[in-house]
């Protein structure tokens, strides 16, 4: 593995498993030190203790200012500085419009969409200093809709205006921010949307993901660590040249011409 982050410093928010875990493994790998926040420590330290010195952890909420400027200070004070965050942290946001209430739309913002803004935020100030760089984790669902996830894919649009909105505004004082859409990914998370797929349709697990991967280019989900190098990519200087930008990693499925796919099941 490259060296291509050696001495940068990232923030990474739900850094406890997944795709924030595999980030966090992965910025180790090419020489990044990383602070992982998550609302529960215990994941966190799981995942630092592997990594050894070069990770730290604060269990926080990144919808909180204050827990994201102890973060902040973590990084600092641990190793000087903060030059990258990959704003990771989110959740479901299940339910129709007409399902959702107030309680839970207002949740369904707060931890796939305040929570990356609070964090850029917070962040932006040693960001400015050298040049910083940030991936805003998004979704597939932040381009097209799912059914019954008004609350998830409304927020993980936002998020893609967010990345824009933060690459106009900070481009000339060197920050690139760049949006990145996974499709379907091995994660708990998804775990779980495939065991309540598989109890209604008296599938496995792994038949659930073959499944919903079915009419993918691919035919399979991504592996947290696919994702975890794009998210390096766009990070490091590989990518200078890129802000603004929207970057897929769905096993193809955005290239599908949904309304034809009955005429690819003809046999």
């Amino acid at each position: 593995m490259t060296k291509r982050l050696a001495g940068r410093v990232a923030l990474i928010t739900g850094g406890g498993t997944g795709i924030g875990a595999a980030a966090a493994r992965r910025l180790v790998g090419e020489g990044a030190g990383v602070v992982l926040c998550g609302r529960r420590a215990e994941p966190l330290t799981a995942v630092a203790e592997a990594l050894g010195d070069a990770a730290a952890v604060v269990a926080g909420d990144a919808t909180q200012a204050a827990d994201v400027r102890r973060m902040i200070g973590a990084a600092v004070d641990r190793f000087g500085r903060v030059d990258m965050v990959v704003a990771n942290a989110g959740g479901h946001g299940l339910g129709t419009v007409a399902d959702t209430d107030d309680a839970a739309w207002a949740q369904s913002l707060d931890i796939n969409l305040t929570s990356a803004f609070v964090t850029v935020r917070e962040a932006l100030p040693r960001l400015c200093e050298g040049g910083g760089s940030v991936v805003v984790v998004s979704s597939l669902a932040g381009l097209f809709s799912g059914p019954a996830v008004a609350g998830y894919v409304t927020a993980k649009h936002a998020l893609i205006g967010l990345t824009k909105s933060l690459a106009r505004d900070y481009g000339r004082q060197g920050v690139r921010v760049n949006a990145l859409c996974p499709g379907w990914v091995r994660t708990a998370m998804a775990d779980e949307q495939m065991d309540a797929l598989a109890a209604t349709r008296g599938l496995t697990r792994e038949q659930a993901y073959d499944l919903v991967t079915t009419d993918t280019p691919l035919g399979r989900p991504a592996e947290p660590d696919e994702i975890a190098s794009v998210i390096a990519f766009l990070l490091s200087d590989d990518a200078a040249a890129m802000t603004g930008s929207v970057v897929v990693a769905d096993s193809g499925a955005a290239a599908v011409d949904l309304p034809t796919i009955a005429f690819a099941h003809t046999d």
